[in-house]
């Protein structure tokens, strides 16, 4: 997809996290790589897995770009060492909001469907991970409707572990 550059938003994520980043990932990628071994194995079993596959595909397919420069960024300051960036930069369309709205309740119904254990070996996303999903997809939301950045270490987490709602998405 060509998105126009005039219609790009910036979105600043301060004091990120990198080594919180790379855990959550692998968290996430363990249960992608899982749930595409049960929408293979078990059709009958595989609705949330399926659902999630293909909401990530439709993403990707859509935002193929975006996170390209940022992600090679990131990439490299861990390769130096470094565990948090004082600033990421994301050049983003207005569209991220419904997607990435969409994205953060899949997950959570993901990490339900994990929690049940009738399939799967992976657990559930831990905390640190689902309060970092929300602060992530939270500071798209938040700053592509004009409030400023949240740096990650102001992030109550605890609140990020028992409301799902996204900044930006709500008023308050």
């Amino acid at each position: 997809m060509t998105i126009d550059p005039g219609k790009l938003r910036v979105v600043r994520l301060l004091e990120f996290p990198l080594d919180v980043n790379q855990r959550a990932t692998e968290a996430f990628e363990g249960m992608r790589r899982e749930f595409t071994l049960v929408a293979m194995r078990t059709p009958e079993a595989s609705d949330v897995p399926t659902r999630l596959l293909e909401l990530i595909t439709a993403l990707t397919d859509e935002f193929e770009d975006v996170g390209a420069g940022p992600g090679r960024e990131g990439d490299e300051a861990l390769a130096r060492g470094e565990t948090v960036l004082a600033e990421l930069v994301h050049r983003v369309p207005p569209s991220v909001v419904p997607a990435f709205v969409a994205l953060n309740d899949m997950c959570d119904e993901a990490d339900g469907y994990c929690r049940q254990g009738d399939v799967l070996l992976s657990m559930a996303s831990p905390p640190e991970a689902i309060a970092f999903r929300r602060w992530f997809l939270g500071e798209f939301t938040a700053q592509v409707a004009g409030q400023e950045p949240l740096p990650w270490p102001d992030a109550d987490q605890e609140t990020l572990l028992c409301d799902a709602r996204l900044r930006g998405t709500f008023a308050g």
